[in-house]
């Protein structure tokens, strides 16, 4: 049994993030990690909200899924973030958080959490590895250790090869185009696993 506590931290408008985020809280939980699975404040005007049906519907479908706070980060071990390209970038609700992480980042305690990151975007160029890119310059700020699943398993090449973290292409209709399925529970078990290494290291 793992003794790690990992926070599964997204932000979803359309539902593919929220997928993703729960296919790592079960490869995590099959790899005997504690998981809480949160998700980031949303930003966006309900009057906008409300003329998008699918963004609707997510909301509604991730109501009772908490909200992050620093507490969480404070409790994890180990953290993955999900989230959707905007323009290369992380959306703003979730570049939000970190940024009012401030606190915790001055008092040391950001410094060895282990981090891991996955995306989508609606086209398979679309931006997802300057998205993950765009995480991970963050968590170099933190002092957190990056575990990138890098090809660390055939399942990798089987959904797109993306080393950085998973990504997924989503089509107009709103599904997949890739399983990944297999690859985000082993991007989360191999996050539990550097976490086991960092914790039993600094024991």
């Amino acid at each position: 049994m793992s003794n790690v506590k990992l926070a599964v931290i997204f932000y979803s408008m359309g539902g593919t993030n929220y997928q993703l985020a729960q296919w790592a809280e079960e490869g995590a939980k099959e790899a005997g990690a504690e998981v809480k699975v949160l998700k980031v404040e949303e930003l966006a005007p309900q009057s906008i909200i409300d003329r998008n049906e699918v963004w609707k519907a997510t909301v509604e479908a991730t109501k009772d899924v908490p909200i992050a706070t620093s507490d969480d980060i404070e409790w994890a071990d180990a953290i993955i973030f999900s989230v959707p390209t905007r323009f290369g970038n992380m959306p703003s609700q979730m570049k939000q958080f970190l940024d009012i992480q401030g606190g915790l980042w001055a008092s040391g305690k950001t410094i060895n959490k282990v981090v891991s990151a996955m995306t989508s975007a609606q086209n398979p160029h679309g931006g997802q590895e300057a998205t993950i890119l765009s995480l991970y310059t963050s968590m170099m700020h933190w002092g957190a250790i990056i575990a990138t699943p890098g090809y660390t398993d055939p399942v990798i090449f089987g959904s797109g090869g993306n080393p950085y973290g998973t990504s997924v292409t989503v089509g107009q209709d709103g599904k997949m185009i890739e399983d990944v399925e297999a690859t985000v529970k082993h991007q989360a078990k191999r996050t539990v696993t550097v976490a086991e290494w960092v914790k039993k290291g600094t024991q």
